[in-house]
C-alpha cells in the first residue's frame, strides 16, 4: 500500500472539520491565525499595508479573503489571486421543518445546488450550520453560533425494490418535495417534540432565543483513503473544499513575494454566485481597491495581475469513458487539470494557458487538459465572473475527481500535493 502524502491526510482532516461553508471558513480562520495571520474587518478605517503583512477578512461567515502584502506596490507587481468556493450541493432545513405522516417525524428540506440526490439516500445523516440567537449585547441584537451534531440523526430511506420494481431499469426518481425529507423520529405529533424545541435543547438555550438558522444535512461518514494501493480518496465536498485547502496551504507556507498573494474563497458558487458573498458580489473588488489604494490604482494593478480559478475537474470515468472528449480525458493522480472552453465558461485563453504551463513546468508539476464534449453542456466557475469584473488574465484549473456533486466523491491521493505545489509557485511568479 502506498504511503498517503501528508498534504492529502491534511486535506481529509480539513474536510472532516468543514461540514458546511460556515465551518469551512471557521477552519480556514483557525489555520490562518495559527500561521500568524491577523484578522481585519471591512468596517475598519484602515488596514496594515506594510510589505509582508499577513491579513484576512470574512463576509457573512461563509466567504473569506486572506492575503500577504507584496514587497512591491500592487500598481507595479499586481496581485496573484487563487479563487475557490466554500459551498457544495446539498439539503438545507426549512424555517418550519416539522412534518408528520404515518406516525413518522420528518424534516422539511430545500435543495441547494445540483446534487446527485440518489446518493443522499440510505446514509447516516446529521445537521450542521449556524443558528442566530437573540442577544441584546450583540450588534443589532443578534448573535450567531456554529452547530454541528456529530451523531447520526436522520436518514432518507429508499423504497424497497418490491414496491418499486422498475428502479434498477428506470433509475431512482425522486420528487424533491415529497421524497427528500429525512426521517428523524417516530411517534405521534406533539408540539413539544418539534424541531425548534429539539434545537434549543441541543444548543442549551431557551426556545424563544432562537431567531433563525442556516442548517445543512451532512453525511457523518468521515473521509478516507482507499483503493488497492491507497491511491484514492473518498470524501464529501471535494468540490470544492479541496481547492480551498490547496490555496490556503500554498498561502500559509509562502515566503516574501513581490506581488500581493491572495486566496479568495466565495460562497454560493453552486447556485450562481449572485449574493453578497458570492463571486458576483463586491467582496473581492472592495478588498482589492483598499489594497491597491483606490479604483484608479486597481485598474493599473489589474494589468499586472493574474487569477487562478481553482475548482475541481471531471476525470475520465472507466465506466463512462464515452462522456469525455477522447483527446481531453484527464486522469486521477496525474496532476492538475487545465480547463478550457471556447465560449468562456472557463476563463482560460492561449496567453493565460501558456503562463500557467510555464509555472507548472518550473514547479515540476504535470499538467493535464479538459475540454468538454462539444455535444454536452459545459459547467462554469467563478473564473469568468471574477475576470470580467476585474479585467485580469486568468485560468481555470482543478484536480480530477469522479462523482462530482455526489454526497461522496472520489479523488486521487497523489493530486493534492501537486496542486499545492503549483499554486505556491504561482504566488511567487
Amino acid at each position: 500500500m502506498n504511503e498517503t502524502p501528508d498534504e492529502t491526510a491534511d486535506l481529509l482532516a480539513f474536510i472532516e472539520a468543514s461540514p458546511t461553508p460556515w465551518h469551512c471558513v471557521d477552519e480556514c480562520a483557525q489555520r490562518l491565525e495559527a500561521a500568524g495571520w491577523t484578522r481585519v474587518s471591512e468596517a475598519d478605517e484602515s488596514w496594515p499595508t506594510e510589505p509582508g503583512a499577513r491579513l484576512w477578512t470574512s463576509r457573512g461567515d461563509a466567504a473569506l479573503i486572506a492575503w500577504q502584502v507584496g514587497q512591491q506596490p500592487a500598481t507595479r507587481a499586481g496581485f496573484r489571486i487563487v479563487g475557490a468556493h466554500t459551498d457544495s450541493p446539498g439539503l438545507r432545513v426549512k424555517p418550519k421543518p416539522d412534518r408528520h405522516k404515518s406516525d413518522c417525524h420528518t424534516l422539511g428540506v430545500e435543495s441547494y445546488g445540483g446534487a446527485i440526490w440518489a446518493t443522499w439516500t440510505d446514509r447516516d445523516l446529521s445537521l450542521a450550520g449556524r443558528v442566530s440567537l437573540r442577544d441584546p449585547e450583540a450588534p443589532m441584537g443578534v448573535a450567531t453560533m456554529l452547530l454541528r451534531v456529530e451523531r447520526p440523526l436522520c436518514n432518507i430511506p429508499n423504497l424497497a425494490v418490491h414496491l418499486n420494481r422498475g428502479v434498477n431499469d428506470d433509475g431512482l426518481k425522486l420528487n424533491k418535495q415529497n421524497h427528500l425529507p429525512p426521517v428523524w423520529a417516530l411517534g405521534e405529533k406533539a408540539e413539544e417534540q418539534g424541531f425548534r424545541t429539539w434545537l434549543a435543547a441541543e444548543l442549551e438555550v431557551e426556545v424563544e432565543a432562537i431567531l433563525g438558522w442556516d442548517l445543512c444535512l451532512y453525511d457523518v461518514q468521515p473521509p478516507a483513503v482507499g483503493g488497492r494501493d491507497g491511491e484514492f480518496i473518498y470524501a464529501p465536498r471535494l468540490d470544492n473544499q479541496a481547492c480551498c485547502h490547496a490555496g490556503l496551504s500554498a498561502l500559509t507556507d509562502l515566503g516574501p513575494t513581490d506581488s500581493t498573494a491572495m486566496v479568495a474563497l466565495f460562497d454560493h458558487e453552486e447556485i450562481g454566485s449572485r449574493s453578497s458573498r458570492g463571486a458576483q458580489s463586491s467582496f473581492l473588488r472592495d478588498v482589492l481597491v483598499r489594497l491597491a489604494g483606490g479604483s484608479e490604482a486597481l485598474a493599473r494593478a489589474a494589468a499586472s495581475s493574474f487569477l487562478v480559478s481553482a475548482d475541481m475537474a471531471h476525470g475520465i470515468h472507466p465506466n463512462y469513458a464515452d462522456k469525455h472528449d477522447p483527446e481531453h480525458a484527464p486522469k486521477l493522480n496525474a496532476g492538475p487539470v487545465l480547463k478550457i472552453h471556447s465560449e468562456w465558461r472557463y476563463v482560460t485563453d492561449a496567453e493565460s494557458c501558456a503562463i500557467f504551463r510555464a509555472i507548472c513546468a518550473d514547479a515540476d508539476v504535470p499538467l493535464q487538459e479538459f475540454v468538454n464534449r462539444t455535444d454536452l453542456r459545459c459547467g462554469s466557475t467563478i473564473g469568468p465572473i471574477t475576470a470580467a469584473d476585474l479585467g485580469m488574465k486568468g485560468i481555470d484549473v482543478g484536480n480530477a475527481i469522479w462523482g462530482m456533486h455526489s454526497v461522496r466523491e472520489t479523488g486521487g491521493a497523489a493530486d493534492q500535493p501537486l496542486m499545492i505545489q503549483a499554486l505556491a509557485r504561482f504566488m511567487t511568479w
